[in-house]
């Protein structure tokens, strides 16, 4: 019989029990408590969330994202990674901020201590010490365990591709901001989410081989920069678009403002001979020329006023209108220009776009210069490329019109669906724009133009030299040097136009540095290496007909 106040051995184990669970229920509280604690406090230090700050610019306010830019084919040229920076609020500092300033700058050598200071003992709520740092830092940061220091995380716009296509592409600031380019004109496009990629008329493919074109004629030639196009004739479509020197989107401010300068769009110059052909195109559509076999006095120069007009490859006679173009007359140009007369020059001008900044979906565009009072001397130098100043793009468009049937359209940086049909204004018959396209191929097969005459891709083009304007005249010195034209040239495609800014002679040129020696030899090289890639394929057995007009040309215009 069980004494009583004493416990059976059964119940001694069963208290003992009892009393382990309920220290062992304590501990496990403990430690959750514990580890609650730990994740509130990290996540206050910014080390597991977001954070309050994860995406806000230097202004407070949120750092936007952007879709892809992608070109024609879906290559992508333009992507925003998540990356992350480092910053501080200076009032949550709980170390010695010159003591954390030299911690810091071992891990940022860039940084210098006393500019870390300055920010670590800032009186404004927030300070970036550094954007977009690399993950091994953001590490190191993470083990200094100072809870006024925040790691956060925001977009960084990536180029992938570097330089190409720099000058379409712009760039967007760290704050997400587009500051250039395409980044800029569509800035509102490119931060809407819900929109798929932004895919341009651009071809990557071409636009390499355009920019590595350029880039070896600049070398070759000792040129400070160029400029080239590659343009679809009967939609507007840019399909390459360069400007040299180039600068790479990822650190432009790295890059100076020369390289930033879009040549091809933002510079205007006067392009020389290569505006005869708007001159022989508006003659033959408003009939000032009734027949390619006029004759225009070249026998010697022109002198208007103090002003004279001559040709460099004086021929000293009488010429026909093929001669004029494929010896590249001034003198026959001024005298065609003065029959057209300022009214009807500057209307079709005008017309071709040439007179306000050219049309295309760039902030950076130039304003053409040009004559303020367009009397007859303004009128008989613009007819050869002199007194108006457009950019290579102007150019592109109109030739494009010269050469498509006559229909002016305006230039765009994105893909065009196939089936959608594009709006255009005509500014020359269809006659006229054949007649052009027979005197264009003239003039690469017997004219200045021969050296861009890639065989099969049936080219057609013009030449034009310009001395460059400078305050208070010409520069004698500094060219620059164009080639514009079309292939193939009897069913065209698509628009070249080439442009190096004051290149300089070497022994293989003898020492010329005119367009037809330095400018159509990149036009032959891009052409054949483009044309594959473009679906255009050589073809010896076909061309243009040119048995109506070589009898109105004597002999063979020199290069």
């Amino acid at each position: 019989m069980r004494q009583p106040g004493r416990l059976s051995p059964r119940s001694k184990r069963v208290t003992v029990y009892e009393l382990i669970y309920r220290r062992l229920m304590i501990l496990l509280l403990l430690f959750v408590a514990a580890f609650t604690a730990v994740g509130v406090r990290l996540t206050q230090l910014g080390f597991v969330s977001q954070g309050r700050t994860s995406r806000r610019n230097s202004r407070g306010s949120a750092v936007v994202g952007r879709v892809d830019i992608v070109d024609r084919n879906g290559k992508v040229l333009a992507r925003t990674f998540d990356a992350y920076s480092v910053g501080v609020h200076p009032s949550q500092l709980i170390g010695k901020p010159r003591e954390l300033a030299g911690q810091i700058s071992r891990i940022l050598p860039m940084q210098s201590e006393t500019a870390l200071l300055r920010e670590l003992t800032s009186l404004k709520p927030f300070r970036y010490i550094q954007r977009h740092i690399s993950p091994a830092n953001v590490r190191k940061f993470m083990i200094l365990g100072e809870p006024g220091v925040e790691i956060l995380q925001e977009p960084e716009r990536i180029y992938p591709e570097s330089a190409l296509a720099a000058h379409v592409l712009g760039y967007a600031d760290i704050d997400g901001i587009g500051r250039a380019g395409l980044e800029r004109q569509y800035q509102d496009r490119l931060t809407a989410s819900a929109q798929g990629p932004l895919q341009l008329s651009i071809d990557g493919r071409v636009q390499a081989v355009l920019e590595l074109e350029l880039q070896n004629a600049m070398t070759e030639h000792s040129a400070i920069g160029a400029a080239g196009v590659v343009l679809d004739a009967n939609t507007g479509e840019v399909i390459a678009l360069a400007s040299l020197p180039g600068f790479n989107p990822n650190t432009p401010s790295r890059s100076t403002s020369d390289a930033r300068f879009n040549r091809a769009t933002q510079g205007v110059y006067e392009l020389g001979s290569t505006f005869k052909a708007f001159t022989i195109a508006t003659a033959l559509e408003t009939g000032v020329i009734h027949s390619l076999a006029d004759r225009y006095d070249a026998r010697v120069p022109l002198q208007m006023g103090r002003f004279r007009i001559h040709d460099d490859d004086a021929q000293n006679r009488w010429l026909t209108v093929p001669e004029i173009f494929a010896y590249s007359s001034n003198i026959g140009a001024a005298r065609i220009a003065q029959a057209i007369g300022a009214d009807r020059q500057r209307s079709f001008l005008d017309r071709l776009g040439m007179l306000r900044p050219v049309a295309v979906d760039l902030p950076e565009r130039g304003r053409p210069l040009y004559p303020a009072s367009w009397g007859e001397l303004a009128t008989m130098t613009v007819g050869f490329g002199h007194g108006l100043a457009v950019s290579p793009l102007h150019l592109a468009l109109g030739y494009a019109a010269v050469v498509n049937g006559g229909v002016w359209r305006p230039a765009t940086l994105l893909k065009m669906s196939d089936d959608r049909p594009v709006a255009g204004t005509r500014v020359f018959s269809q006659q006229t724009s054949a007649t052009m396209r027979s005197l264009l191929r003239l003039v690469v097969v017997h004219g200045t133009g021969v050296k861009a005459n890639a065989h099969g891709y049936r080219v057609g083009g013009k030449t034009g030299t310009a001395e460059k304007a400078e305050r208070g005249g010409y520069n004698h010195h500094a060219l620059i040097s164009t080639f514009a034209g079309a292939f193939p040239i009897d069913a065209p495609r698509y628009v070249v136009v080439v442009t190096l800014d004051e290149p300089k002679g070497t022994r293989a040129t003898g020492g010329y540095a005119t367009a037809g020696w330095v400018a159509a030899p990149v036009a032959h090289g891009l052409i054949r290496t483009i044309g594959p890639m473009l679906g255009v394929y050589p073809d010896l057995s076909r061309d243009i007909d040119l048995t109506p007009i070589l009898p109105l040309v004597t002999g063979t215009a020199a290069e």
